[in-house]
């Protein structure tokens, strides 16, 4: 492709039906001057927050990712566990993962940041984040670049991904209800097991488009008394 997409014809032509969408819209006009009904079903039936975690990790599951659930005792040993078990001798971290998360863990860390490039991360073997809420009804995990997240690349180019999940806090049953919790300023990354892709005879290919293995580790703590 040549030329400048700025200017491309199809471009034009999608500005062109949203300017005539748009032409008896006053200017003053605000989009929170028009709410939108939010009357759709919010969740798909009741659960306890135990069953929840259930849901989420069946669903994880169903996309061939790898679930593990542990207590926050039981964290480090766990971590340690699984990257020694991939033979993870480079480990990626955002800057702000909990201390203690490794401390049994080998493997040499490589601080998350700006110097490091595609190539560099893609000489790691593993990255180990947090995230910043799981859906269960959809089995998702969402990052958005939070401290214990790091930036999007850090998750995209490392071909195994260990997400810690803190369960039921960070557990929700729905899309409607994650959206409630989750700021669009922010950038966010939506994650339903490994990336995989397809062609048209429907051989699957993982690791494409991000970790060719995805390890999900629920930690679970019991609710406090209200």
């Amino acid at each position: 492709m040549t030329g400048d997409p700025a200017h491309s014809p199809s471009r034009a032509r999608v500005l062109g039906r949203v300017r005539r969408a748009l032409a008896d819209v006053p200017r003053y006009e605000r989009p929170d001057d028009h709410p939108v009904p939010r009357d759709y079903l919010r969740a798909h039936g009741e659960r306890t927050p135990a069953e929840s975690v259930g849901l989420l990790a069946e669903r994880l599951a169903d996309y061939r990712a790898v679930v593990h659930r542990t207590d926050p005792a039981g964290l480090p040993a766990l971590l340690a566990e699984l990257l020694r078990r991939r033979g993870s001798r480079r480990v990626v971290v955002p800057t702000g993962l909990p201390d203690g998360w490794l401390a049994e863990a080998d493997a040499e860390r490589v601080v998350d940041g700006p110097e490091l490039t595609a190539h560099d991360l893609d000489a790691v073997d593993s990255v180990v984040t947090g995230c910043a809420l799981a859906i269960a009804e959809t089995g998702t995990l969402v990052l958005d670049a939070g401290p214990d997240q790091g930036r999007r690349r850090i998750t995209l180019v490392p071909d195994h991904h260990l997400c810690v999940v803190r369960a039921p806090g960070q557990v929700v049953d729905s899309v409607p209800q994650a959206l409630e919790r989750l700021s669009p300023v922010r950038p966010l990354t939506w994650i339903s097991g490994p990336s995989a892709t397809s062609d048209i005879e429907l051989d699957r290919v993982e690791g494409v488009h991000g970790p060719r293995a995805l390890e999900v580790i629920l930690v679970e703590s019991p609710e406090p008394s209200s």
